[in-house]
Order: structure tokens, then sequence, then C-alpha cells
């Protein structure tokens, strides 16, 4: 079972649907206990990072996201899900991150239109996620931060220079782009975590 986390901040479905297109028993789980049992853990985000934190850490399933990670569970964070997994965000430098990553969020660089909300190329250094991905690989972008370059990165896009795109470290995966949202590409990287979880699962 994959648990998308619905922690209260909207648009969840869109994550869950796209995984059950692939054959996956994904379900929107709002019970830390229930989320514990899972297979493999998708902490979607949409909206602000202050707010977002805020809500994850009332519903409990902040520690369910730390536990599973430490269990080395398949984790994939989408968007503000991503962004959360972070120390903390230059959008609201009060909430904390869940430090499972190291590095922090920063702003979209000066001289774009923020928020970058368009499809945009990725240029992948290396990826387990993005396995497969055809060269050019389109995705879609909806945010003005994303987290700064670190030696986790594993694409990037090009918006007023560099912008990173994804990231990995061991189980843990996440996407600033939304890949259930991305046409085919999307449903090829989402394929590759459901691979992820299954042989984890084996």
């Amino acid at each position: 079972m994959i648990a998308v986390l619905d922690y209260g901040i909207g648009n969840l479905r869109s994550a869950e649907k796209a995984l059950q297109r692939l054959g996956a028993d994904a379900r929107l789980v709002d019970d830390p206990e229930v989320a514990a049992t899972a297979d493999g853990i998708v902490l979607p985000g949409v909206g602000s990072f202050g707010p977002c934190a805020s809500a994850l850490t009332s519903s409990g399933l902040d520690r369910v996201v730390i536990d599973a990670v430490s269990r080395g569970i398949p984790f994939l964070g989408i968007c503000v899900g991503f962004q959360l997994l972070y120390e903390g965000s230059e959008e609201d430098p009060s909430a904390a991150g869940l430090g499972v990553l190291a590095g922090a969020v920063r702003r979209l660089p000066d001289g774009v239109k923020h928020p970058q909300m368009q499809w945009n190329v990725l240029d992948v250094t290396r990826s387990q996620l993005l396995a497969g991905v055809p060269d050019p690989a389109w995705v879609y972008f909806v945010h003005s931060y994303a987290p700064e370059y670190t030696e986790d990165t594993t694409a990037t896009c090009d918006y007023g220079g560099p912008v990173v795109a994804s990231a990995e470290r061991g189980a843990v995966w996440g996407t600033q782009f939304h890949p259930e949202k991305s046409g085919a590409v999307g449903l090829g990287i989402l394929s590759n975590f459901v691979a992820a979880v299954e042989a984890a699962g084996a």
C-alpha cells in the first residue's frame, strides 16, 4: 500500500489517482497509525511552505515521515512536499522543515516571472527515480521557491539559471515539478517509484 499523506492542504487526489492508474494500491491517509503501515509514502504539497509545515506537524504525519525515512521505506515528496524535506525555506524562515535532506529552499532567481508556471525540460545528472525518461523530458512546474543545489540534487531545469528539479538520498526521492500533471513522462517517473516500493517489499 502506498499512503498519500492527507494533512489537510488540499489537491491531493491527483497524485492518488495517477498512482492508481498505474495499478498501485494508493490511498489518501490522514491517520498516522495507518500511514505507518504503508509500503511506500508520498508527501504532496501545494501553497506555501509555512502553512504546509504547520499542517503536517499538527496532523502528526511529520513523525510518520521521519520514521519511514529512518526505516528505508520508499518515500516521494512532490512540490512543497519536496521542499519540506529540507531544513527550512526563505519563504517562511520561522517554519522548520523536516531536515531529512541538508540545505534550504530558496526563492527563484530575480529577472524571471514568479511563479514558474509552465512546462520545462529536465537536465538529469543521475537518478533512479528519473531512469528511462526521454530526452528531452518535459515536466510541469508551479512554484516560486526551490531547494538549493546540493550533493543530493539529481536534475535541474533552466529558469533564469539552473533550478533544482529533483533530488534523492537512499530511498528518499523528491521532485519540485508535478509528475502527476506531467503526462506520460510523469507517469513513467511515478511508475519507477511504484517499482521501487514493490522491490522493497519483495
